[in-house]
């Protein structure tokens, strides 16, 4: 059975936008905070940007909050499970996701970074590793990775550009808002 959720709707994606930037050194996860019911925002300074694995990993979700929490402690898991291999703790729950009937009801998307890979998981059973580092989810998520990839040749300070992105979701998404949370760490490229 196939989920009713369209990863691939943007429209289903309201009230976030999650942008990573992994540039000279640095791996930059920045999160919008706002969290919207239809056309009311609900909250404005949601954190859906964290550190999870003993602060090892950022993680960024776009997607119904408590189905995002419950996927961040199954990948918690899976890290403890297979340490230092962040690639294969993402297949190991995007399995898991696309194949465990409680898991397939679950509707967010995660971005997960560390010092060397960044990846962004879905329902669908994806695990995408961005081709220039960058990558984005969420309704705003189009804009800022445009945005990003325009500036990318231009800013060389991977936290900047990341910063600037979000700013320029934020001018376009009305579910994106400029409230941002930011994780960085220092990166192996």
């Amino acid at each position: 059975m196939t989920s009713p959720y369209d990863y691939a709707d943007a429209s289903q994606w309201r009230g976030t936008t999650i942008l990573s930037v992994r540039k000279n050194g640095k791996v930059i996860i920045i999160g919008d905070g706002q969290v919207s019911a239809g056309n009311t925002v609900m909250k404005g300074n949601a954190r859906k940007v964290r550190r999870i694995a003993g602060g090892e990993v950022i993680t960024g979700f776009a997607g119904a909050t408590a189905d995002a929490f419950a996927l961040l402690e199954r990948l918690e898991a899976k890290l403890e499970q297979f340490p230092g291999q962040l690639a294969r703790a993402c297949v190991e729950l995007a399995k898991d996701w696309r194949t465990d009937k409680y898991l397939r009801q679950l509707q967010a998307m995660l971005i997960v970074a560390d010092k060397s890979e960044t990846y962004v998981l879905t329902g669908n059973g994806d695990v995408v590793e961005p081709q220039d580092g960058i990558i984005a989810i969420g309704s705003g998520g189009n804009f800022a990775y445009s945005a990003a990839l325009a500036m990318t040749e231009y800013e060389k300070d991977a936290e900047t550009l990341a910063r600037k992105a979000m700013a320029i979701a934020d001018k376009i998404c009305v579910f994106t808002n400029g409230n941002t949370v930011i994780e960085a760490l220092d990166s192996k490229t």
